[in-house]
């Protein structure tokens, strides 16, 4: 890779093979545009929000089962848009450490910019479902009338809110987690972006009074954010713990303790990756293609909750150990 390129990046170690290979490479050109425009990497976030929730109208539409070669071109924009959507949401990392211009607003932004573009499209495709079931009527056995319809939609709109909330946000919310942890025993602080909660909310509270309400908005959002991280990874916290405690800071920490927690983080990372866009926007664009995208509901449910409850097991059960032999 260009070493250009390798400097925007947090970590090779961090990125999956199409990450490296091509979404970087090619975010690595819009980062210099954006930087000859002056355009500031939280402008770009911001861009990329508008552009991912834009995708939800395209998607409204059934695909070729359904309304032939004008849906399945519908949807086919929504999957340009919504791509376009996560290069955006790429090339702002990079801006930022391309023209130093990283800000806690940044990774604010950073961490809600996925869910500002799935909230309008699971509720679109709650909205197709009720036009365009016929299929899973079909499987279901299921008489195609309108009370049923009425509450086969009800029925999916909560399995809809089950899979953005407890799914797919829970899920992006800890991948985003085990990076920073990884980042953080790889480079230190400043090669991390590993927030806690009790931090934010001192933010919050020492903000002066003359803070706009979004600026307060936005930082109240992420103390929520930090700690429901904090909740899923008792054993990580108590490892934290033990290294302020013994060491003054968790940054002090020998290393060989470093050492040993990165040697165990790292074969998890490829697991963590498909816990993010590339491999959850892949199984997503095919359910809509064939016409079914409610069955994305219950994908992100059943399996990648199964995934992500793998990965928080075994980064859990790896922390209680380090933590038990300080």
């Amino acid at each position: 890779m260009n070493e250009n390129i390798s400097k925007t990046l947090k970590s090779s170690e961090t990125d999956d093979w199409l990450d490296l290979h091509i979404v970087r490479p090619l975010c690595f050109y819009f980062v210099r545009f954006f930087a000859w425009l002056g355009i500031t990497p939280n402008t770009v976030t911001i861009l990329s929000m508008f552009v991912g929730a834009a995708s939800s109208y395209f998607f409204a539409s059934g695909c070729l089962y359904y309304e032939g070669t004008k849906g399945l071109t519908y949807n086919l924009i929504g999957i340009a848009l919504l791509i376009i959507a996560d290069l955006l949401d790429c090339t702002d990392g990079q801006l930022a450490r391309y023209t130093g211009q990283k800000s806690r607003m940044g990774r604010i932004l950073d961490g809600i910019a996925g869910f500002t573009w799935f909230i309008p499209i699971y509720h679109v495709l709650i909205y197709r479902f009720y036009m365009h079931h016929s299929i899973e009527f079909g499987w279901l056995g299921i008489e195609d009338t309108q009370q049923n319809t009425i509450i086969a939609t009800i029925v999916v709109y909560v399995v809809g809110w089950i899979s953005g909330l407890v799914g797919m946000g829970s899920q992006s919310r800890l991948a985003d987690y085990y990076y920073q942890i990884h980042l953080f025993f790889l480079k230190g602080e400043k090669g991390s972006e590993l927030d806690d909660s009790q931090r934010q909310k001192e933010i919050y509270e020492q903000m002066p009074a003359d803070t706009s309400w979004i600026e307060r908005t936005f930082q109240k959002s992420y103390i929520d954010y930090t700690r429901k991280q904090e909740k899923v990874t008792p054993q990580f916290q108590r490892l934290m713990l033990q290294l302020r405690q013994k060491y003054g800071s968790a940054g002090n920490m020998p290393a060989e303790v470093r050492e040993a927690f990165h040697s165990q983080s790292l074969p998890l990372m490829k697991w963590n990756g498909l816990l993010t866009f590339n491999f959850r926007s892949a199984w997503f664009f095919l359910f809509c293609l064939l016409d079914i995208p409610a069955v994305n509901f219950l994908f992100e449910i059943i399996c990648m909750g199964l995934l992500a409850y793998y990965i928080n097991h075994r980064h859990e059960a790896f922390c209680k150990r380090i933590a038990d032999q300080l």
